[in-house]
């Protein structure tokens, strides 16, 4: 019955991602704004959400149980960005591996995904230091937490402001499909658009909620604890819309929206979640935590290397798989 539960709130988060995602599509391009706003932003943000709800729920309005809460909140908000940056990236790839060959090249905008991963390991970095910072200096903690906020504030600013440019270099959103209200025979309006972001929004509240209380039952029933469950179950889960959406995406040659809807999300998922993390919980440099940040920040400067040594072609992120299994087999032996 337990995971009965878990799959059907699964399912809830995935057709709520679905959902907002799609209406976001509609929204970039009624907005005349570039896929990489599109993607690093509007897609990664919504994607993004089911990993937000979950440890925000958690932590302010989770189970009677504050330990737990806890555990939940820290596992799941750095198991995320370690989810995007080795196995996310990694089923991309292998996505078009026959197409493309495992030498085939992968072509996202450079300067879009170079901002992105440059971001993600600066405030990153951030949140592994915060972790040696000893709890009685409360004031450092909440310092670094709102140096995190500050950074994406940058972040985004910095990517709105590129936009303008990729658009007239033939980098503007276009929607890949009818949005789902009109599909009932609502207009295609402004309205209409933001009345599918609420739905979605309430949707993945209601599935991401249901969902904590089931990794605390699955927690109890296998006998490992919720940060470990946390770190491993609820990012395989709530990741798979950033999954799907950037598979389809980089079949049909849209690199940059592939890279985008996953590097955003580390963005997005690397400042304002440990943020929240810093100020809210412990924090503590446990052993599966500390490999999880380790291997995550490891993940994403081999990827900035790539970038930086001038292409990415599909073999490379295959390493970014096997950083995934090598975690697993150390925190599971």
């Amino acid at each position: 019955m337990v995971f009965f539960e878990l799959f059907l709130m699964l399912i809830v988060i995935l057709i709520a991602a679905e959902v907002f995602t799609n209406a976001l599509e509609h929204l970039g391009e009624k907005l005349g704004i570039s896929e990489g706003v599109t993607g690093s932003l509007f897609a990664a943000v919504g994607t993004a959400l089911p990993e937000t709800m979950v440890p925000l729920l958690a932590l302010l309005a989770g189970t009677q149980n504050v330990a737990t809460n806890e555990e939940i909140g820290v596992g799941s908000i750095l198991g995320a960005p370690l989810m995007l940056a080795t196995l996310s990236l990694s089923l991309m790839a292998i996505s078009v591996w026959r197409r493309r060959g495992t030498k085939g090249h992968l072509r996202p905008e450079r300067s879009g995904l170079t901002r992105d991963l440059n971001f993600f390991l600066i405030a990153f970095s951030f949140a592994a230091v915060a972790m040696y910072v000893p709890h009685t200096l409360t004031v450092v903690r909440y310092g670094i937490g709102a140096c995190m906020v500050t950074i994406y504030f940058v972040y985004v600013m910095m990517t709105l402001n590129a936009s303008k440019a990729l658009v007239a270099d033939g980098h503007a959103t276009e929607a890949g499909g009818p949005m789902m209200l009109c599909r009932l025979g609502l207009p295609n309006h402004t309205a209409v658009i933001a009345l599918q972001l609420i739905l979605g929004l309430a949707l993945l509240i209601v599935g991401a909620k249901g969902f904590i209380h089931g990794v605390e039952a699955a927690a109890d029933l296998i006998g490992i604890s919720a940060l470990l469950l946390s770190l491993l179950i609820i990012p395989i889960a709530t990741e798979l819309p950033e999954k799907v959406n950037s598979v389809l995406w980089i079949r049909k040659g849209k690199d940059t929206l592939a890279f985008g809807n996953i590097t955003g999300a580390m963005v997005f998922q690397g400042t304002l979640l440990p943020a929240i993390g810093i100020m809210l919980t412990p924090w503590e440099p446990r052993m599966e935590v500390v490999l999880g940040i380790g291997m995550t920040l490891l993940a994403a400067l081999w990827m900035r290397y790539l970038v930086g040594r001038g292409g990415i072609l599909v073999w490379h992120l295959l390493i970014n798989g096997l950083m995934y299994i090598s975690y697993l087999f150390l925190v599971l032996s």
